[in-house]
């Protein structure tokens, strides 16, 4: 890692006069910050117990592009086409880094809600801006979350005031689309006010088939009674290096509930902080990852019971095929003072083949005395005793593994609470399963690949 932290030190001081600043500097002072800390103390390797699993110093490269500028507006719709679309959202776009906007970087609703680019954020509304941004993680952000600091460009930014419910979902889509090698750093704000609240979907794409490398940290802070349901989609080419760190500040009586899933990946690893900061907050996280060839997807669950009287769910489940790998690491960590904590975590995951890899390592960690918390994981093949029923039933083996295949998954699908959005998640996850989604299949210029056709089975039926 040392060539890469030597290239990291060499276009900062490249690029840095061009990279977005407040008036204040405090963006700047920010970076100079991370950087310091990424020369003193190096980024994470396979050595590193939590990036065991991940092999990042054999993916990462030393000749990465950063794009210092938007793309000339465009249209999305002229060269995407979203997998998860026709749900009744507002959506919004970042392209490589930037917000995409035609001349309006934020949006302000008339109920005072604000949506739209995070450094235009930062220049309308600063103070609101940065009493939050980067505050409420600096203790526990490994250094890829420095590096986003050193070299984020933009994120999407979202306010939503005090008793303000937002009744109609918002979708974020990310799109990767260059000829170029990109390094792209997001960085995401989402702010909830007291009692109010959102459904955020979140769609992660690429477009181009080249090695790029995206580091996206997102920031969620929860203020008392606030309620967020957060959906994450992605589903990415095999050239793709993606780290996904999100960070959750929940304040009394919020809710967090989040559902992850992964359709397509190279190289992903989503890593979730929650921090349950005061009395009575809740927190659910599930999530699906489904990877088959020679993916790989890394799951990092960290749930944080810090006070009295909350609770935490988690669910995850995994197919792997071929010879891909998979990984899940859950820690809750239950803190002396926080008595009457309920936890719970489970994981379960089927391997198709001899040549799949999964590993899965839950871990509760308890100092008070006074709980209810458990977890469990399984790593499994398809029940053969199942597969042989529906045989026994005239369907065919394919059929029959891709339907308890889909019964398996779709426990983790059904959670999904926006209706219109848990039908085509359903659908997707039914054709991810038989094959027939690609992490290229959403693109507006078809390659005229053959069409392969099969007879599909009314699932509702059976």
């Amino acid at each position: 890692m040392e060539k890469f932290i030597q290239y990291l030190q060499q276009t900062f001081a490249e690029v840095r006069s061009k990279l977005p600043d407040d008036e204040q500097s405090r963006v700047s002072a920010m970076r100079e910050k991370a950087l310091n800390q990424i020369i003193s103390e190096g980024l994470p390797n396979s050595k590193d117990e939590l990036w065991r699993h991940f092999p990042i110093e054999k993916q990462i490269s030393s000749s990465y592009d950063i794009q210092l500028e938007a793309n000339p507006y465009q249209p999305v719709e002229q060269y995407f086409k979203c997998n998860v679309s026709d749900i009744n959202t507002d959506m919004f776009t970042m392209l490589n880094g930037w917000y995409v906007h035609k001349n309006a970087p934020l949006t302000t609703f008339p109920n005072g809600v604000i949506v739209g680019s995070l450094m235009a954020a930062v220049d309308l509304y600063p103070d609101l801006v940065m009493s939050h941004l980067a505050k409420f993680y600096s203790d526990k952000a490994d250094k890829f979350v420095r590096l986003n600091e050193l070299l984020f460009n933009d994120g999407f930014f979202v306010y939503v005031p005090d008793h303000v419910s937002v009744e109609k979902p918002m979708q974020f889509v990310s799109i990767v689309n260059s000829q170029q090698t990109l390094m792209i750093n997001n960085h995401n704000l989402v702010i909830l006010g007291k009692h109010a609240s959102l459904s955020l979907v979140q769609c992660d794409d690429s477009l181009q088939h080249d090695l790029s490398f995206t580091n996206n940290v997102s920031e969620i802070i929860l203020e008392e009674g606030a309620h967020l349901n957060f959906y994450k989609m992605e589903n990415k080419d095999a050239q793709t290096m993606e780290l996904n760190h999100i960070f959750v500040h929940q304040k009394a009586y919020s809710t967090f509930f989040s559902n992850a899933i992964t359709f397509n990946a190279g190289f992903l690893r989503n890593m979730i902080h929650v921090d349950l900061t005061e009395p009575f907050a809740d927190a659910k996280l599930y999530g699906l990852y489904l990877v088959d060839k020679k993916q790989f997807v890394d799951n990092q669950v960290y749930v944080n019971h810090a006070v009295p009287d909350c609770t935490s769910y988690q669910l995850y489940k995994g197919i792997a095929d071929d010879e891909s790998r998979a990984n899940f690491n859950g820690h809750i960590i239950v803190r002396p003072q926080a008595q009457r904590t309920s936890a719970y975590q489970t994981n379960k995951n089927i391997a198709l083949t001899d040549e799949a890899k999964i590993t899965t390592k839950p871990f509760l960690e308890i100092y008070a005395d006074d709980v209810k918390c458990s977890h469990g994981a399984t790593i499994g093949q398809l029940d053969e005793e199942a597969l042989f029923y529906l045989k026994s039933r005239g369907i065919c083996e394919r059929n029959a593994r891709a339907l308890l295949m889909y019964a398996f998954a779709n426990e983790v699908v059904n959670f999904v609470e926006i209706d219109s959005l848990r039908e085509r998640l359903l659908d997707m996850t039914q054709k991810r399963l038989s094959g027939e989604l690609s992490a290229c299949s959403h693109c507006a210029f078809p390659c005229g690949e053959a069409k392969s056709f099969s007879f599909k089975i009314d699932l509702s039926k059976i």
